[in-house]
């Protein structure tokens, strides 16, 4: 029988369940994310007034981007965490990058999520960059919210952007609020649940929140406010909607196979306040973790949680590495002893931080769907699973397929203690793969990333944080395989012309390659050997 104790802990563990929302948002560049998640902090209140991606001579920066090169160039490189509270719930929002060229952190952050958000630029649509994030959304089943943004400059039909979510995505999609005007001509959303309209005003530069006035569809201010024209036509595409869509289903919300739309413009706060009210009500609360022991359910008995990033440096005064805990199941105390899955140790975690960006703050305790950073000394790498009480251990988690490649020369002799540091504290973090020629060829390590960008992010913190000088070299290689063989059945490998054999730092043989053809000629004629992907997945030659 439960002591009161215990049962008053229970009761409190379920209620912090209940009210937290860990969620990441994703788009292609210049969608709006940065943006947006810049007025869920100032809706929150955990900001006094939204910054700008693109910050103006006496503006804010955007608070999510905190690391040198993101604030040098108005974008966002490597993914933070951002906690908050809203209407008695607790936001855990992980802000992925939104630039051109994503790293292997921003699909990691995807792992440690409930839902996400997809931002689209409604005169876009859905761009490349999307499609790539999407695909790892559904490979997980997340539940998705969309969020049209930029409906107050030019841009395509609403119905034709709900047809596209259906047609590139195969992703069901049920508008909740419909746009009331559109460019200079917009002014509200119609909320297709509640039947009312919700008339937003501009205030300056978007820094503050909107004033919101509610009315009805026949409210005879609309048609002077978007002309009688503009608002025949959104009667129409309204009875329209309201006939043709499929309805918000939940479940089929929950199994990620239905997204509820909404419209706005994030820059103006129209149809943020709704959006964000939204995620409280639609977004699942912390969800249940397969494990190898079975399926751990957040409210499961003892800590459990998995590590899915590493930073280092953030505090410029300490020059140290936090790595980010998502928390799975149990309640976190400061100074708990936990089973640390690879190594089989026993670790005592006293100095826990919550993170908010560039910021932390030492906690007492955290709930599941947290996020918690912890000073690593070295004990902890990405896929560590942590546990109090009953051992356990997560799956880890993937690595992504590389498909930038480029040399790094050390261009500072007297540097090179600095060089080597900051490369080894890199790999570590994830932020690249690193390589080196097997036959010795060349010396300097090969690096490998998903993006182009990655290898700027690896010059730019090599100095701003080790003091050291690099340059990189392009390579041809745009793909490559994870080779297992023995010895004998090594050194009989037919190789293609100009590909490379290369190790990786746990001694795995990586054959490099300069087309996707090439490597599946490679599959087919060594059938003596055992190809797979980065993340592990036995490769098969095109047919």
């Amino acid at each position: 029988m439960l002591s009161p104790d215990m049962i008053a802990a229970n009761e409190q563990l379920e209620s912090q369940v209940r009210r937290r929302r860990t969620f990441a948002i994703i788009s292609h560049p210049d969608a709006g994310k940065t943006t947006l998640t810049e007025k869920l902090l100032l809706y929150a209140g955990a900001v006094d007034q939204a910054g700008s991606v693109r910050a103006r001579k006496n503006q804010r920066r955007a608070t999510s981007d905190w690391m040198a090169l993101e604030q040098q160039r108005g974008i966002s490189i490597t993914s933070t965490v951002l906690q908050f509270e809203y209407q008695d719930h607790l936001f855990n929002l992980l802000d992925t990058p939104g630039h051109q060229d994503f790293g292997e952190d921003t699909y990691r952050t995807l792992m440690a999520v409930d839902s996400a958000v997809m931002v689209l630029d409604s005169a876009k649509g859905i761009e490349p960059q999307t499609v790539k994030l999407f695909k790892i959304c559904r490979q997980r089943n997340l539940p998705l919210l969309t969020f049209i943004n930029k409906l107050d400059q030019p841009g395509r039909d609403p119905l034709q952007l709900l047809d596209e979510i259906e047609s590139v995505l195969n992703l069901k999609a049920a508008p909740l609020n419909w746009p009331v005007g559109t460019g200079d001509k917009f002014k509200g959303v119609y909320d297709l649940v509640s039947q009312q309209v919700l008339l937003f005003e501009r205030v300056a530069g978007g820094r503050y929140r909107a004033p919101v006035a509610v009315t009805d569809l026949y409210d005879p201010r609309l048609a002077t406010l978007i002309g009688d024209a503009a608002y025949a036509e959104l009667r129409e595409d309204i009875e329209l909607v309201v006939g043709a869509s499929a309805p918000f289903d939940p479940a089929a919300f929950a199994r990620g196979e239905q997204t509820p739309v909404f419209f706005g413009s994030a820059l103006n706060n129209f149809g943020v306040e709704p959006f964000v009210e939204a995620i409280i009500r639609l977004a699942p609360a912390p969800q249940p973790h397969m494990s190898a022991q079975g399926l751990i359910t957040p409210e499961s008995e003892g800590f459990s949680g998995f590590v899915f990033k590493i930073q280092a440096n953030m505090d410029p005064q300490h020059r140290d590495s936090i790595a980010f805990v998502r928390v799975c199941s149990g309640r976190f105390e400061k100074d708990v002893v936990v089973h640390h899955s690879r190594s089989s140790q026993k670790i005592r975690l006293s100095r826990p931080h919550r993170i908010f960006a560039g910021e932390r703050e030492t906690i007492d305790e955290a709930y599941p769907g947290d996020v918690i950073g912890l000073s690593n000394p070295g004990a902890f790498m990405i896929g560590d699973t942590l546990s109090a009480g009953v051992r356990l251990e997560y799956p880890p988690i993937p690595a992504f397929q590389p498909e930038c490649f480029a040399l790094l020369r050390n261009t500072a002799a007297d540097k090179y203690k600095q060089f080597r540091k900051g490369l080894e504290q890199l790999r570590q973090e994830g932020v690249v793969q690193v390589l080196h020629d097997r036959a010795g060829g060349r010396r300097e390590p090969i690096l490998a990333a998903v993006g182009q960008l990655q290898f700027d992010v690896v010059l730019s913190r090599l100095v701003t944080e080790y003091r050291a000088e690099a340059e990189v070299q392009p390579l041809p290689y745009v793909t490559a395989g994870w080779i297992e063989a023995d010895e004998p059945a090594l050194s009989a490998l037919y190789w293609p012309q100009g590909s490379l054999m290369t190790v990786d730092p746990l001694g795995q043989i990586v054959g490099l390659f300069r087309s996707e053809w090439e490597l599946s000629y490679f599959v087919e004629r060594n059938t003596t050997a055992h190809v797979t992907d980065a993340a592990g997945i036995a490769l098969r030659p095109a047919r």
